[in-house]
């Protein structure tokens, strides 16, 4: 009998925060594990206090919650994992992926992975300190995919829980190829679990890359699961319902997703910002995606957006990530 996969739900800023991540597993609950978007600039308590006000839940919906932290500060990653750890959390993330150019030309995210010497001094003083699980996700390099071969050994001599490696350097942001060359040297490389990350977007490009990596056992999901959240299941070979019926039940997914960001930003017109985000990607998912996507985009108002989404429910038609309808190399639809 074949093991099912754990499938992880990949951070993304200002759309997987706690209200998505509850509401998305109370109508999708196939994914395994849950982690935030990152956070950043907590060199203070009072602003950890204020930041961690997201980090109220452990899990959701029975699913493990793991909070991400950007940072190159060894003292600030401490404080922060300290801070989950009395939450009751089990396990925290250090992001080296981030790949845009504001947080890349600081040396964090995938803009320290150049520099192995800088890892290196962050590990030796974080890990001895930390009495959680401590993951890593990053790319393959910043400039060049061979970077990851000077940092696996690195990462090798420290207790980290758990690798996501996204298949792609930083420069490239989300366009172009995966490497799974590259990614192939790296999973043999490691002593640590690795997760695969990247180019996810359809149960056919799962198989395909299961069936290269045999090693692997654990992936990451991004856009391909915000384009489709039925992915995961139909990923576990989850008996799913109907196009009729997935539309039905996305349909109830945006109507509870809306609700609760209005009611947890006090009906405040940001609510609506924050679902573009989501529908910009979520469009993927129906038949004329450019068209979905622009009768949202254009709303201003929480009558228009609300008027929009019945047009797009009622005028056109779900055809899940099977449509095929996503350009791969398209970071949105504007």
């Amino acid at each position: 009998m074949t093991k099912s996969p754990k499938l992880y739900l990949a951070p993304f800023q200002g759309i997987t925060g706690a209200v998505y991540r509850e509401t998305y597993v109370k109508h999708f609950p196939w994914v395994d594990k849950l982690y935030t978007p990152f956070f950043t600039s907590i060199y203070k308590q009072k602003s950890l206090d204020i930041k961690g006000k997201e980090l109220i839940q452990t899990h959701h919906n029975g699913k493990k919650v793991v909070p991400q932290i950007l940072s190159k500060d060894p003292e600030e990653i401490i404080r922060f994992t300290k801070f989950c750890e009395d939450r009751g959390f089990s396990e925290i993330n250090w992001n080296l992926g981030c790949p845009y150019p504001r947080v890349a030309n600081k040396n964090r995210g995938s803009g320290m992975l150049p520099y192995p010497e800088m890892i290196e001094k962050i590990l030796e003083k974080v890990i001895p300190e930390i009495g959680i699980d401590f993951s890593i996700k990053c790319r393959l390099g910043y400039h060049s995919p061979d970077e990851i071969l000077t940092i696996i050994p690195i990462f090798n001599q420290y207790r980290i829980f758990e690798l996501s490696i996204h298949a792609r350097i930083g420069k490239q942001l989300y366009c172009g190829d995966v490497d799974l060359e590259y990614f192939d040297k790296a999973l043999n490389l490691s002593n640590i679990p690795v997760v695969y990350n990247g180019d996810i977007f359809t149960a056919q490009d799962y198989r395909k890359m299961s069936n290269r990596f045999k090693m692997v056992s654990s992936w990451m999901i991004g856009r391909g699961l915000l384009i489709d959240p039925f992915l995961p299941g139909d990923i576990k070979k989850i008996s799913l319902p109907t196009n009729n019926e997935r539309e039905a039940r996305v349909r109830q997914f945006v109507e509870d997703l809306y609700l609760l960001y209005r009611k947890s930003k006090n009906d405040n017109l940001h609510a609506i910002s924050v679902m573009k985000e989501l529908w910009s990607n979520l469009a993927y998912s129906f038949d004329k995606p450019v068209k979905v996507f622009n009768f949202i985009k254009k709303t201003k108002s929480f009558d228009a957006y609300e008027n929009a989404v019945k047009m797009v429910f009622n005028d056109f038609e779900w055809v899940g990530a099977d449509g095929k309808k996503f350009r791969k190399n398209s970071e949105n639809l504007d």
